[in-house]
């Protein structure tokens, strides 16, 4: 985010909630340290930025910094993958829930599905200003809209999958354990 220009901690933050935040999340508390450590690596460079007598510092990068990140960038070695989702993880834990509380884990998060994907598209139809030469970040959410696309339909399949199951009659009158 400090490639585009002079930011604050509190910059970056806002830069990201409408950015990576869906991918490649940060809290204030990974930013400012973050900050400090590159600072103390000669990587970015600190000025005080007061603003209606508010103590605001403002980052920007270094020559060093700007070799670091490109470097850092151009490198296709060192691509690590994380996924956390709360929701799947519900589900990988649902024979514990009922089904009534299973699906409305998977409805909920069907219809967060609808919610992201209506918010891509609008962000989509913004023009897209100050990133850089190429529109590297409208290929990102190109991405992340198909993504979302596609875990929405996931979630409606299953949505549709647990409503059948419980119009079913159960054998025997049991159910799995946990299930009610």
């Amino acid at each position: 985010m400090l490639r585009f220009g002079s930011r604050t901690g509190y910059d970056i933050k806002q830069k990201i909630e409408i950015s990576t935040r869906f991918f490649w999340g940060a809290s204030y508390g990974q930013i400012y340290p973050e900050l400090k450590r590159l600072e103390r690596m000669g990587l970015v460079e600190a000025e005080a930025d007061p603003r209606g007598g508010v103590k605001r510092t403002a980052y920007k990068l270094t020559e060093a910094g700007e070799s670091a990140l490109h470097e850092w960038l151009a490198d296709p070695s060192d691509l690590l993958f994380e996924m956390r989702d709360e929701a799947l993880l519900k589900i990988f834990f649902g024979d514990l829930l009922t089904d009534a509380e299973l699906l409305a884990n998977v409805r909920a998060r069907r219809e967060w599905c609808d919610q992201v994907v209506g918010l891509f598209h609008q962000i989509d139809e913004l023009p897209v200003r100050g990133w850089g030469k190429r529109e590297s970040p409208t290929e990102a959410l190109h991405y992340g809209i198909e993504l979302i696309e596609w875990m929405r339909a996931w979630y409606e399949r299953k949505e549709r999958e647990l409503k059948a199951r419980a119009r079913r009659p159960h054998p025997g009158g049991t159910r799995a354990p946990g299930r009610r």
